[in-house]
Order: C-alpha cells, then sequence, then structure tokens
C-alpha cells in the first residue's frame, strides 16, 4: 500500500482547522490569526486554492470583527473545502 502525502497534508490540515474550533475560546485573537495563516501557508504550498482563499478571508474577518461567531462558520467552510479534497474513507468527523 502507497502512502500518499497530500493525504496526510489534508489530514494535518484538517486537524489543525479542527483544533481551532476545539480551542475558539481560549485563543487570544494574535495567536488564532498565526494558526489561521499557517493553515493559508500550507495550503498554498500544495495548491489546495479554495483552502488558501477561505484562510486568507477569515484572517481578514478576524482583522476587522475578532473572534466572533462568524468565525465558527468560517472554519466550517474551511473543513468543508479540505473534506472535499479527501477521499470519503479518509474523512473523520471532529468527535472521531
Amino acid at each position: 500500500m502507497r502512502h500518499d502525502p497530500m493525504q496526510s497534508i489534508l489530514s494535518d490540515l484538517l486537524g489543525r482547522v479542527d483544533g481551532l474550533a476545539g480551542q475558539r475560546g481560549h485563543l487570544s485573537v494574535p495567536r488564532f490569526q498565526d494558526e489561521v495563516d499557517h493553515i493559508r501557508h500550507i495550503a498554498r504550498a500544495f495548491h489546495i486554492d479554495t483552502v488558501e482563499g477561505l484562510a486568507g478571508t477569515l484572517e481578514s474577518a478576524l482583522s476587522l470583527h475578532g473572534l466572533g461567531p462568524v468565525v465558527l462558520s468560517y472554519l466550517d467552510f474551511l473543513r468543508d473545502a479540505i473534506a472535499a479534497e479527501m477521499p470519503p474513507a479518509a474523512i473523520l468527523s471532529p468527535a472521531a
């Protein structure tokens, strides 16, 4: 069985997004922005354009509105965009 490096990258991104969703009330805005920026950079490096664009939009929303309720919607959009790149069997729910 061959190891798919893109699968590992997508799994890492998914874990990062889920981690942010789980820590949303416990992270400062600058720390949250750093984490989103890291997600954007990874997505850019591996040409995952939808994820990169959403992360950039989330960064803008954070700079305008802080950690308001809109953040969870963007994290859901990011999760959906990452999941769309993965084979169906590889997608795990945050509870799993």
